[in-house]
């Protein structure tokens, strides 16, 4: 018996062999030769012997009660509904069967038991042999490989009420052919069978004929159909020998039917003996294996008790055991030297004996829940020592089983962890500081693998190139280094790998937008990890702040010589325009030499102007500083310039109400106002208008920052604007330079804007100029004020309200100095930023699905598109988009030249921290 395969055990659902099969072909060939062999002598009329018929019907019900009960035990393990009607079939013949013997003529009575009529015995033979046909026909449509259909309910009441339906319907059938039996057709007669028993006789060999080909079509075949067709094929001849063939009672045919009839009983009741004989030899083959497995089990499980105690025995991890009370029941020797008490000490009492008592609810918790069924694996907790030290455990607790099942306590390992905690801890602070060092480095953190594939890109990227890490991780560095840089790159990247560790170097990186971004790098080589690691610092700032130096040199260098020539000079005219006034006296009388004089004596005092500028610019002509109203001079300024400039030019002067009183030379200030006054004429050939504004500002530490030779405080601004043609870029650092122009020769000197520079300076001021091509041009002049330092009321209260925010603010200029501290101010305010340096590329950023609440744009910006041009698309493609716009031009210059509409907010560079935060807020809320 194969294990797992409950089908090798009953004949129901046992699929049949062809040995089984040969051995049935064999029983019905046999049968049907003994058949064919007496058919010829079946009419031969045989002294009647009645102790046949008892000792045929005996048997015949012995053998079909036998059927039935091993039947209805198969039926009992396999609930089929099939094999109780197979079995309730074997019941009704065996029923039948008596019911046949006790009414049968002359056996027990001359004319039978029960009240038995001439007709009884041979309609219970038909009933008999026509009705278990049909039993076997329900069970060849129920039946499938596995028994068929089961049945759901109590195995006893079905087969209570199937014994029942048995009983009842035979109880009726022997009421009808015993006190009904005048009611039926006359089926033998003294003179031998009607013929209304041959075609009754025929009808029940059509319906076991039926049974038989219905069985035999339905496939597969078990063992017990194989021989359910032998006994279909018994049964027929039994009707054809001894109802159908045959001539009467006692004669030959009689007799052989009845044997056949005996032979259809004891052919599955034999099969079903064997079965059982053969279930017996399997069970105790199986039973003894079943020992033998068992012994050998036993064996393996001692084995393994001896291997699991002396794991737990050399275990370097407390191994305890403990009831569900919390009981100690095992303590192993880790667990004495980890919690220093012995297992005498331990065992016996209460876990909680190394539980901190804080920690007892979870200890409860543990315990209860073990108790369900529940493993715990992993849990950190605490527990305390002999010597009362706390230690850090990892707990791992399994439920104990007895050999029923049933939970009896707990298993516990408790791994000390207290080191390895201690030392992650360590190693995650430190990885949070290098991650924090990398995230917020000003400079930008490189690493490479060997082929100089980025690995990591530290977020300074963005600020530096205008790259965020991800554009860059996956790429190969030759994408971003300078082509004129790549060869010394790889050379130190070679020179690396052949041992040098730390080297220093420079090379330029492409910004995002085109322009080289020139780095000192700091690299080094990783042979464990195969890695290249490079900081690269960003000498833009450095670059810019020397050149401001040389430039500052530069212009003391000029000014000292320009100072000293001028000091010269002077000397000399002081010379020449004293003697020339003797010269003109004593040349009176000649008209002719005297015009000369005089010719000579302008050109003294054109070289006394001159002088008198250079003086300027070099800051040592004699100033006479006082208080004074700068909108007043300026007012009074303005009367002059009108003749002087023209009625092409429109002057419009926005002077505020509150600008405070300046420290300054009131002539010099004139002077330079006019000088910045007839520049912007010349910059204007065809007309235009010139702006002339006042106000009060405050140049902070991070504008001073930006501007090195600022000193930090409060100002009086004095700016000067016009619509003219703007001056190229590759000027603008040049303007100031004495004698440099780009007027037409004979049409200016080169030193008015120089003066102008000198005397700021000279005051302790500070200038700066705005233009571009086109544009027209700023000036603004920061004096410092009368008043001192301190704030004004109103600036003071302005100051202090300084808004913040979280929104996201996009942020396009094309000075990368400018950008960048426009984004620290703005950052420094709490709100998120992100970064172009043109309209194109903002236009990408706002393209993309980012979440931006407001565009912060310089109006004046190179390329095909300016400020104004980028937030006429940026609506179109963002509706409702909030913007602010921010130039070195004042508000006013810029409406006054028409680039921005009324009401479009503008903050005028440079600005202190409370106006932009001011700005941004009045912008976002707008």
């Amino acid at each position: 018996m194969e294990a797992g395969d409950d089908r090798n055990i009953f004949l129901s659902t046992l699929p049949a062999t062809s040995r089984d099969r040969k051995i049935a072909l064999g029983v019905i060939a046999a049968s049907a030769i003994f058949f064919a062999a007496a058919l010829p002598f079946s009419r031969v009329q045989l002294p009647p012997i009645p102790a046949f018929v008892a000792g045929y019907q005996s048997a015949l019900a012995i053998n079909d009660l036998i059927t039935t009960i091993l039947l209805l035990s198969q039926f009992s393990l396999l609930r089929s509904r099939a094999l109780l009607l197979l079995a309730s079939g074997y019941l009704f013949t065996a029923v039948a069967a008596v019911a046949h013997g006790l009414t049968f003529p002359n056996l027990f009575a001359a004319n039978g038991l029960l009240d038995a009529g001439p007709q009884t015995t041979a309609w219970l033979y038909m009933v008999w042999h026509g009705g278990f046909p049909f039993f076997v026909l329900g069970y060849t449509l129920l039946k499938d490989e596995d028994g068929g259909n089961k049945i759901r309910g109590s195995v006893g009441a079905s087969i209570f009420w199937a014994v029942i339906a048995v009983f009842a319907a035979m109880a009726v059938v022997i009421f009808v052919v015993t006190e009904e039996h005048y009611i039926l057709p006359t089926l033998i007669t003294d003179q031998g069978y009607t013929p209304t028993l041959l075609r009754t006789s025929l009808m029940v060999c059509c319906f076991n004929l039926a049974a038989l080909l219905v069985l035999w079509a339905r496939r597969p075949h078990s063992v017990l159909d194989v021989w359910l067709m032998v006994v279909l094929c018994a049964w027929l001849f039994d009707v054809a020998s001894s109802a159908l063939l045959n001539a009467n009672r006692y004669d030959l045919g009689f007799y052989v039917g009845r044997l056949y009839g005996l032979g259809a009983a004891c052919f599955v009741l034999g099969v079903l003996l064997l079965q059982n004989i053969n279930l017996q030899a399997r069970l105790s083959r199986l039973l003894l294996a079943l020992r033998r497995e068992n012994a050998s089990e036993q064996r393996r499980h001692s084995e393994r008790e001896r291997l699991f105690s002396a794991v737990v025995e050399s275990s370097n991890d407390a191994i305890l055991a403990e009831k569900l009370d919390g009981t100690i029941t095992a303590w192993n020797p880790a667990a004495e030297q980890l919690f220093g008490y012995t297992a005498t000490e331990a065992i016996g009492r209460h876990v909680d004996l190394i539980v901190p008592p804080e920690r007892l609810d979870e200890l409860n918790d543990i315990l209860t829940r073990v108790a369900q069924g529940e493993t715990v694996a992993h849990h950190e907790t605490l527990r305390v020592t002999k010597d009362g030290r706390l230690l850090t455990v990892s707990l791992s607790v399994s439920p104990l089983r007895s050999i029923s099942g049933e939970i009896i306590g707990a298993s516990k390992i408790a791994h000390d962890i207290t080191e390895s905690k201690r030392t992650q801890a360590a190693l995650n602070q430190e990885i949070e500081e290098r991650r924090r060092i990398f995230e917020t480095s000003q400079d930008l953190i490189l690493v490479t693998d060997t082929k100089g594939t980025f690995v990591q890109v530290s977020p300074s990227s963005m600020t530096i190139l205008g790259i965020r890490p991800e554009e860059m991780i996956g790429h190969s560095a030759t994408e971003f280094i300078h082509r004129d840089d790549l060869e010394s790159t790889r050379q130190e990247m070679r020179s690396a790998r052949r041992g040098r560790q730390m080297r220093n170097f420079e090379t330029r990186y492409v910004h995002k937008n085109g322009h080289a971004v020139n780095l000192s790098w700091m690299g080094t080589w990783s042979e464990p990890v195969r890695r290249h690691f490079f900081v690269g610092r960003d000498l833009t700032e450095k670059q810019a702040a020397e050149a401001q130096i040389r430039q500052a040199q530069k212009m003391d260098a000029v000014g000292q010589l320009t100072g000293g020539v001028a000091h010269d000079f002077n000397n000399i005219l002081t010379v020449i325009t004293g003697t020339i006034s003797i010269l003109e006296d004593a040349l009176a009388h000649d008209p002719q030499l005297s015009a000369i004089a005089k010719m000579i004596d302008d050109a003294a005092e054109r070289g006394a102007s001159l002088t008198k500028h250079l003086l300027a610019f070099a800051r040592r002509q004699p100033l006479q500083p006082r208080e004074i109203d700068v909108n007043t001079l300026i007012f009074e300024t303005i009367k002059l310039l009108r003749p002087t400039l023209g009625e092409q030019i429109q002057i419009n002067p926005l002077l505020a109400e509150n600008a405070s009183p300046a420290l300054v030379d009131p002539n010099q200030l004139t002077t330079a106002i006019l000088n910045l006054s007839l520049n912007a004429r010349d910059a204007m050939p065809s007309g235009g208008k010139l702006v002339i504004e006042t106000g009060n500002v405050y140049l902070d530490d991070d504008y001073a920052a930006m501007n090195r030779d600022v000193t930090i405080g409060h100002y009086v601004m004095i700016a000067v604007s016009d619509t003219g043609t703007g001056i190229p870029a590759a000027n603008l650092e040049r303007v100031f330079d004495p004698f440099f122009t780009t007027k037409e020769v004979g049409k200016g000197t080169g030193l008015g804007l120089s003066m102008v520079f000198g005397f700021v300076k000279q005051s302790n001021g500070h200038i700066k100029i705005y233009s571009e091509e086109g544009h027209g041009t700023t000036v603004k002049i920061y004096l410092p004020r009368a008043a001192g330092l301190s704030d004004t009321p109103l600036e003071s209260l302005a100051s202090t309200r300084i808004a913040v925010g979280n929104e996201t603010i996009l942020v396009v200029e094309d000075d990368a100095l400018v950008r960048r501290y426009v984004i620290t101010q703005i950052e420094s305010l709490g709100y998120k930023t992100l970064e172009a340096s043109k309209a194109s590329e903002a236009l990408d950023i706002i393209d993309r699905p980012n979440h931006i609440d407001l565009l912060f744009t310089d109006v004046i910006m190179p390329g095909p598109m300016n400020g104004r041009q980028l937030v006429d698309v940026a609506l179109v493609r963002r509706p409702g988009l909030k913007t602010l716009f921010t130039s070195g031009y004042t508000e006013n210059a810029i409406v006054h030249h028409g680039r921005l509409d009324t009401g479009v907010l503008l903050l005028a560079k440079p600005y202190r921290k409370s106006d932009l935060a001011r700005m941004i807020r009045q912008a976002i809320e707008s």
